[in-house]
């Protein structure tokens, strides 16, 4: 997926900094904002697989630094939960400015608990999703139980968070004391998502009930099982992503189809791929619109969450054979019910293969079986199998291919 570094103000002056996430070809259908957990940053590996995989779907996200975290300038001493929330009208204002504006908040943690607080004063906003969100951001103080009496005292403390240490003071608990969340949830007036893990140690799944039972409809409940409270297992992230995208395609203005196959692409004299890979193997195709992934195996140095490119020679083969013939056999109104078409590839040394032209090195051997489903009699299964080595994918296999291939500044 394309990733772009931005910046923007917020109210205050300082500059907060984000990575927007777009789809390959640059061409989002939506954007969503995306609320990163407390003390955290939008660089938390499950973050990234959350906005790339909403990305493969035509959704752009903004992933961004509260004040005094991450990249972003500020302190964050002086920051408390009211001011997460002006950032996150910051980043929205910037997106509208910018690009457009969002239509999806995703929190994750006590982000989740900001995105309820601001999606009701953002008009653009038409549904919400968070994810371990505790009920009340009041919930954060258990997490300075014994730094409470010191905070009160002298005004502010250095607590350890995570394993970092961060300056609280007292305004920030004043803060969280002040802000009704059960009222902001009531009247939302926004579809409401809610992602939990049941075993989620650092916020209770009982939080997700509190919100769910706050919430008017339409809202809906999807328990992570066996998802830590991060969401840090890759499998658990994407799957999260995933969940998102198809519920909120009924809310959203456009059709995530839009991005699957949008009219001048889909109406083009020739079909129009582009594939993109940074680190690793795993790498993102827009093929005439639809989103792919390709990927090797973990044996090769692969991540495996893909087919292989040669995986893909047999399905456009594979695919091609069966259209044909499915083309073919209702020309002639012939009762083929289904075609079932199984391939697979391997190099053999030319001196082993019999039908082969070449007498040295190695070729490739591609194995087609098919199967005819259908009352058809011998001839017509018969002149089936001659029409399947006419299919337009196996004919440029075995013609002349032609790849004209340039370096261009911009693609």
């Amino acid at each position: 997926m394309r990733s772009e570094a931005v910046t923007f103000v917020n109210d205050r002056g300082h500059q907060l900094a984000g990575r927007l996430e777009l789809p390959v070809d640059g061409n989002p259908v939506a954007y969503a904002l995306y609320a990163h957990c407390f003390t955290c940053s939008k660089n938390l590996r499950a973050i990234g697989h959350i906005t790339r995989t909403l990305a493969h779907h035509g959704i752009a996200t903004l992933r961004f630094d509260f004040t005094g975290l991450g990249e972003s300038s500020g302190d964050f001493s002086q920051t408390n939960f009211s001011t997460t929330v002006s950032d996150l009208e910051a980043a929205s204002n910037f997106l509208s400015e910018k690009y457009l504006a969002p239509e999806l908040v995703v929190g994750h943690s006590l982000g989740g608990t900001a995105a309820l607080a601001v999606a009701g004063s953002l008009e653009s906003v038409r549904a919400v999703v968070t994810i371990g969100a505790p009920a009340d951001p009041d919930h954060v103080k258990r997490h300075l139980v014994s730094d409470l009496e010191r905070i009160e005292q002298a005004g502010s403390a250095n607590v350890l968070l995570a394993g970092r240490e961060f300056t609280i003071t007292q305004q920030f608990v004043d803060d969280v004391d002040r802000f009704d969340a059960a009222t902001a949830v009531a009247t939302l007036g926004k579809p409401l998502l809610v992602l939990h893990s049941p075993i989620d140690m650092t916020v209770g799944v009982e939080n997700a009930a509190t919100i769910f039972e706050w919430a008017r409809h339409p809202k809906s409940f999807i328990s992570l099982d066996d998802a830590d409270h991060l969401v840090m297992e890759e499998k658990d992230a994407r799957y999260v992503a995933e969940v998102v995208a198809s519920w909120v395609e009924r809310y959203l203005s456009v059709d995530l189809r839009d991005h699957s196959q949008p009219d001048f692409i889909a109406d083009a004299p020739a079909s129009v791929t582009t594939v993109r890979t940074e680190s690793g193997f795993r790498t993102e195709v827009i093929s005439n619109g639809f989103p792919l992934t390709v990927d090797e195996p973990a044996s090769v140095g692969g991540t495996n969450t893909g087919p292989t490119p040669y995986d893909y020679l047999l399905t456009a083969l594979g695919s091609c054979t069966s259209i044909t013939l499915r083309m073919y056999a209702d020309r002639k109104q012939w009762p083929l019910d289904a075609v079932t078409v199984r391939l697979s590839h391997r190099k053999v040394h030319a001196r082993d293969c019999a039908e082969c032209e070449s007498e040295s090195g190695t070729v490739d051997r591609i194995e087609r079986s098919i199967l005819l489903e259908g009352d058809l009699d011998d001839d017509q299964r018969s002149r089936l199998l001659a029409i399947a080595d006419r299919c337009p994918v196996h004919k440029s296999l075995h013609g002349e291919v032609v790849v004209l291939t340039d370096l261009k500044d911009v693609l």
